[in-house]
């Protein structure tokens, strides 16, 4: 499933990494409201889903990696919840993106830093939370080897990605609306040209879930599992640090 027709570089290297990072610092002021928008709110009730999966109760004065944290929406829902004593680290390698969400909740500690060289030592973290952030990584599966590596043994993850759905006429529908609506409007919101034509290409270009999860698990993960969100609009990947 790859995007051949697309312009944008999707498919990894340098100019996909400084792409990336060009593009959220720009759109970065309109982040949260298009998430919003584009996803009809249920973006926030699929990170609830994902913290769930994530077993914070077992170490709840634990500290928790949010990766490619963005505007930190993950790391706040992780620090609100009832009983959560711990730490949320929010790490992004765009400072723009960290900025803008580093008021929303106690417990949460930006860190600029790439997905691929985290400054962090070996097992530091209780859990990991991914959201909508591996299709950016210039490599996968380093990116998930590094995940890996900063989390202690027994350590649950949480990932959140786009899906397409197989059945119909959902999966018709979809389709139209991620490669022809989504676009428009992001770019009438964002004013960026290219932002929100990522996210569909990007999807093309990214593994299936099945080749996701052999590659957690090659990574250094087991009891990976996946289940589909409102009918495989977004794909909810947890998994276990052998």
């Amino acid at each position: 499933m790859l995007a051949t027709e697309s312009k944008l570089p999707v498919q990894g290297g340098p100019a996909k990494r400084a792409y990336v990072r060009a593009m959220f610092t720009a759109i970065a002021p309109t982040y949260d409201r298009l998430n919003r928008i584009i996803s009809l709110r249920f973006d926030q009730r699929w990170r609830r889903d994902a913290v769930g999966r994530l077993g914070w109760e077992r170490w709840p004065a634990g500290r928790y990696l949010d990766l490619c944290g963005g505007t930190l929406d993950f790391a706040a829902i992780l620090a609100r919840q009832p009983g959560f004593r711990g730490q949320v680290v929010g790490a992004d390698f765009v400072p723009a993106m960290l900025r803008l969400g580093r008021a929303k909740a106690g417990r949460v500690v930006p860190v600029a830093a790439d997905a691929l060289e985290l400054p962090f030592a070996d097992q530091t973290f209780d859990g990991v939370l991914v959201g909508w952030g591996l299709r950016n990584l210039v490599d996968l599966d380093a990116g998930l080897r590094e995940m890996a590596r900063v989390v202690k043994p027994e350590a649950r993850i949480a990932v959140l990605e786009t899906g397409t759905p197989s059945r119909q006429p959902m999966r018709g529908a979809f389709l139209w609306y991620f490669g022809r609506v989504l676009p428009w409007i992001g770019r009438v919101i964002s004013h960026h040209a290219t932002a929100y034509q990522w996210l569909p290409d990007s999807t093309r270009a990214f593994p299936p879930p099945d080749e996701l999860v052999d590659r957690m698990r090659g990574a250094g993960f087991h009891e990976v599992t996946v289940q589909p969100l409102m009918f495989g609009v977004t794909m909810l990947f947890a998994g276990v640090r052998a």
